[in-house]
């Protein structure tokens, strides 16, 4: 919160010096003014008005929210204000799922009725199987899933009435449901094999692990630790405030689209590589490196920006990423189970080089969320082109809460940044003869 100063105002004093005039905007809650103040910042009456020039909105708040808070300075990170490593460790991404969506943590008969109903919506329309065959054999399990999340629309075409509370937390629940079937289905088709329907009795992450790896009619058990690690991943992937892909759901929301369509696009900015593909990239330069003896080399190629050192730093974290060290400990509990991943030495290493020697730390280059959860996820059979869907799976909750929170701001309307236009100035048609 802005403090006041020696005058007492909480306001901002600009003087244009175009004009001379003097403008007196107000300061908000965490230092912000309102950009629509500088409107009023005029050379003649009939001008526009001032506006902030901010590519990527690098700068820029868009909304007031009650969902995540980050302190990027001190690596902080919570949902509705519980500590993210206290979530990871005492509670189920179910129960996480509904503190994100209902503001607080449930009761036990909330929770259980939710639970009960994310189990009971977890099966998709036969429609599904075929359009999944639908596609090639070697389509990206990302792709599928985008398709498949926007096709739910066509399925509850109710879901277009945004404003009734009620039928919102319906398609909700339906979209934390079919996520994990819908990823299993993609799954299932890049390996050649038939669909594996959800069984009601399983946990979420439990279902879904048994919906991918299950082979014909053997019970598939899986490891009490595996499962308990996919949920941990799951809590600390469920949201992270404004970032691209969640800007991307309240965007299209903003249009009072259907919770499918805009999840569906906000999945499309998930499938980019420098958001939700980049544990696949941190994979990739593991594998490069090759082993230990290769790292200085390496390393000393990224400090001659050669090579760039895929899963350090991150756009808020300018400290270590709370998620990275939680996920650190899930890898050793994972490994107890799977075997030590080769590429594990590789990446302790590279971090033990990076927090120490001051080209690194000087430039905040700690190691983020996406350094250890890919090696987890190989650990655990995934291959690299589900890096991204076990991203959406759980993020989908977050998308969700955001979406809803949009919803319910007054604030808000639809979404429709300004230019700053650098184009040509009019110009005269020239008959296509008569050019060149």
């Amino acid at each position: 919160m802005a403090e006041k100063g020696s005058s007492g105002k909480n306001t901002l004093s600009i003087r244009d010096n175009r004009t001379g005039r003097d403008y007196e905007v107000d300061i908000h809650e965490g230092d912000v003014i309102s950009a629509m103040d500088l409107r009023q910042i005029k050379v003649n009456d009939d001008d526009f008005g001032m506006m902030s020039y901010d590519p990527a909105f690098k700068n820029t708040a868009s909304t007031r929210s009650t969902i995540t808070y980050i302190d990027g300075e001190k690596g902080i990170l919570r949902y509705r204000g519980y500590p993210i490593d206290q979530l990871a460790e005492r509670s189920s991404h179910l129960e996480v799922s509904y503190l994100l969506l209902k503001g607080e943590l449930p009761t036990q008969s909330e929770l259980d009725d939710f639970v009960h109903d994310v189990t009971y919506h977890t099966y998709v329309h036969e429609n599904f199987v075929e359009l999944f065959r639908s596609f090639r054999y070697d389509a990206h399990a990302m792709g599928m899933m985008t398709s498949g999340v926007a096709a739910l629309s066509t399925i509850y075409p109710e879901s277009k009435d945004v404003h009734d509370p009620v039928n919102r937390w319906i398609q909700i629940t339906r979209l934390v449901a079919k996520m994990p079937t819908l990823a299993a289905f993609a799954y299932r088709h890049h390996r050649g094999l038939p669909p594996i329907y959800p069984e009601n009795e399983l946990s979420y992450t439990a279902n879904f692990l048994n919906m991918l790896f299950r082979i014909g009619t053997r019970d598939y058990t899986p490891s009490p630790v595996l499962e308990r690690a996919l949920d941990v991943l799951f809590i600390l992937h469920a949201d992270h405030e404004q970032n691209c892909s969640a800007t991307t759901m309240r965007v299209i929301g903003s249009a009072d689209a259907d919770p499918y369509t805009a999840l569906a696009g906000a999945m499309g900015a998930l499938y980019g590589p420098l958001h939700g593909g980049a544990n696949e990239a941190v994979l990739r330069m593991l594998r490069r490196i090759g082993s230990a003896d290769n790292i200085p080399d390496f390393m000393e190629g990224v400090k001659r920006r050669e090579e760039r050192l895929m899963g350090f730093g991150h756009r808020v974290y300018k400290a270590y990423d709370p998620r990275a060290a939680i996920i650190k400990r899930t890898a050793d509990e994972v490994f107890e189970v799977t075997g030590r991943n080769p590429l594990l030495d590789i990446a302790l290493e590279l971090e033990k080089i990076a927090l120490n020697e001051e080209f690194f730390v000087e430039r905040n280059l700690y190691p983020n969320v996406d350094f250890y959860s890919g090696i987890i996820y190989q650990a655990m059979g995934f291959p690299v082109e589900m890096f991204p869907v076990l991203f959406a799976i759980p993020r989908t909750v977050g998308w969700l809460a955001q979406w809803e929170e949009m919803l319910e701001d007054d604030e808000q309307k639809i979404a429709r940044p300004r230019q700053v236009f650098v184009g040509a100035d009019e110009r005269d048609f020239v008959p296509v003869e008569n050019r060149g």
